[in-house]
């Protein structure tokens, strides 16, 4: 997963009602579960299921929906979007259904139960915080029902029995039959209603981790297939106002793709790869959190409908770069807290400094090395994540333990640092595998080897993988493991840099309009009064210096739209897409008077320090420095 948040700155035979009694133990795997949703019979902004999972011998079963899902790390409660749960027997009459928990309805009788009915409420037009704080599902997680367009994470509509988790489902969408359909999960066949209206479409997985790693989206969508190399892209994007195409994006994503086999190698790849963006409005019934979140052949993508082209481009880079990167880890290298992962009461593993942040590091690192960047802008985004991990996170936190605790406070807020801290630990161990290699070992060839040894059927034993690294590369690197990801001690970055003949120097450095270099934030805000202003920083972008404005000059509206404390995520996060040369207005109140800008964008620059290339590195230095970001 990756949460993209600008200020911190995703011929079976069927099971018929009449189906032979088998008891749970006996029931073999390959009795599938029936499961079907129909987008055609959407009542009050719900869609009906039913479940159909074959005959029960026990008096009592326990049917779920995930309190957590996989790449999350927060709870989502999806139970509680569930209306009008009701169990029903063959002669069609309700059972006695007890709710022990938001997730979990408890049936009696259950030896007479023949299917399960239950309305889904959607998650995106109910946000308030993008899933941020736990409260919700983040937003790439979610679900959307509307008219023209339905993000179906399976999640959040099917559950599972306790006693068939490893059962088969077979799952059948109807849908209305001008809808793009777009999955990876598979076809089994599609057949049209008797008047032509609606089509449903069959599929199949081979048990309930299959129907939580293979989101859907229907509806009015705009769909791109294309070939990067061996892998089938499929793009399939919905923009609610028309304003972005998979088109426009098929370019970006191939070269990005292109570039991301090239850095992988002879790493394992899928097929086929599904890319699903959802482009929100930004109004009360859109989903708030922007970022993405990963699935073996798959991701789901939230941003901006009010991003620029050029904007969602780069974001897509970021982001969709991330997501593909996990088929590295946890998808391929993964402990035993992922592989039998618990939606009901997971145990974390204490290796999100692998998971989150080795595979962001690639996300950035295959950048410079592809070409698609500078070595500056690299340096640059890698100074970028050392200023909020040590200047806004908590630096003296065992990395394990904030791993295995992900859901817990003091740690839950702490979970930014993966993006951050474990990106720059993956770069750390990488400059250590190419020094004591002579250039030849990198932090990638060490994933590849890990992958080779276990894969993603085979889970690692968690407390035994920084032995195991050590083992298999240098005490150097398990040095480094025990003191800075097991033990509390903050890393001294430039010990890192000055390896590859690096320095720290202040610089003039490009900036975008959230920023003033780094992560210095050039807006504040007063909780009480619900107000956003420009704070004492703000005059060091100069951008916005240009246009005159001073501190504590309250923000009213941003392109005509009211900014308050509500929507700062959303319209703030909409200004981090700003290009140069797009027309943009504020609405500023100064010593109660009103102040407005109308200009066009420019590029803002700030002075910072920076990362730089020492100009009196040794031959060695340098070396190592080519290694390491060209191989």
């Amino acid at each position: 997963m990756k949460n993209y948040l600008a200020i911190l700155g995703l011929s079976i035979v069927l099971v018929s009602c009449g189906s032979a009694k088998t008891t749970v133990d006996d029931l073999a795997v390959n009795n599938p579960i029936v499961t079907a949703l129909d987008l055609t019979a959407v009542n009050n902004d719900r869609v009906p299921v039913t479940i159909n999972p074959g005959r029960f011998t026990t008096e009592t079963v326990t049917y779920r929906l995930p309190r957590v899902v996989q790449g999350t790390y927060s709870v989502s409660d999806f139970g509680k979007y569930v209306d009008e749960f009701k169990a029903l027997d063959y002669n069609g009459n309700e059972l006695t259904v007890s709710k022990d928990d938001t997730n979990t309805w408890t049936i009696t009788d259950a030896t007479k139960l023949d299917k399960l009915n239950y309305y889904v409420n959607d998650t995106f037009d109910i946000e308030t915080n993008g899933g941020i704080g736990g409260e919700q599902p983040f937003s790439p997680a979610g679900t959307n029902i509307e008219s023209d367009n339905y993000v179906l994470n399976l999640h959040g509509f099917i559950g599972y029995f306790d006693s068939l988790k490893n059962n088969q489902y077979a799952l059948d969408v109807t849908a209305p039959a001008d809808f793009e359909r777009t999955s990876a999960l598979e076809d089994k066949g599609t057949k049209t209603s008797e008047d032509g209206s609606a089509i449903t479409s069959s599929y199949f997985a081979q048990r309930y981790f299959d129907i939580t790693d293979n989101p859907m989206m229907y509806g009015k969508l705009d769909v791109e297939e294309f070939m990067v190399g061996d892998i089938k892209i499929v793009l399939s994007l919905f923009s609610p106002t028309g304003k972005h195409t998979a088109e426009s994006l098929k370019e970006t994503v191939y070269k990005m793709m292109e570039a991301q086999k090239s850095y992988l190698g002879d790493v394992n790849s899928t097929p086929r790869y599904d890319i699903y963006v959802y482009l929100s409005k930004g109004d009360e019934t859109s989903p708030k959190g922007f970022g993405a979140l990963e699935h073996h052949t798959s991701t789901v993508v939230v941003f901006s409908e009010n991003s620029s082209l050029e904007g969602l481009k780069a974001s897509m880079i970021d982001v969709v770069a991330h997501e593909f990167f996990h088929i590295v880890t946890p998808l391929s290298v993964h402990s035993e807290d992922v592989h039998y992962f618990d939606y009901n009461e997971p145990t974390f593993s204490k290796h999100l400094w692998m998971y989150e942040g080795v595979t962001e590091y690639f996300a950035q690192h295959f950048q410079v090395y592809e070409g698609l960047v500078d070595n500056s802008t690299f340096y640059n985004t890698m100074k970028s994540k050392i200023d909020v991990s040590t200047q806004r996170l908590d630096d003296a936190m065992s990395f394990t333990i904030m791993s295995e605790n992900v859901l817990d406070e003091p740690f839950a807020a702490q979970y930014y640092n993966v993006y951050m801290k474990g990106a720059l630990i993956g770069m750390c161990i990488d400059i250590l595998m190419r020094k004591e290699s002579d250039g030849n070992r990198s932090m990638l060839s060490l994933m590849k080897e890990l992958s080779a040894k276990y894969g993603k059927e085979k889970p690692f034993v968690d407390d035994n993988l920084i032995a195991e690294i050590t083992e298999m590369t240098y005490p150097s690197v398990g040095e480094f493991l025990k003191t800075h990801v097991e033990g509390d001690v903050p890393i001294n970055y430039n010990e890192f840099f000055d390896m590859v003949g690096l320095k720290t120097g202040e610089t003039q450095v490009e900036t975008n309009y959230i920023f003033a270099g780094g992560q210095n934030v050039i807006f504040d805000g007063d909780q009480e009064k619900g107000t956003i202003f420009f704070s004492p920083v703000a005059l060091k972008n100069s951008f916005w210096k240009k246009q005159g404005i001073q501190e504590g000059d309250v923000i009213k509206k941003v392109n005509g739209t009211e900014l308050i404390m509500a929507n700062a995520q959303q319209i703030i996060g909409g200004m981090f897409a700003w290009q140069e040369g797009q027309e943009i207005t504020m609405e500023l109140e100064r010593n109660g008077k009103s102040v407005e800008i109308k200009t066009t964008l420019t590029k803002a620059f700030a002075t910072d320090e920076s990362i730089i290339e020492d100009e009196n590195a040794t031959d060695a230095q340098k070396a190592l420095r080519a290694a390491w970001l060209k191989g």
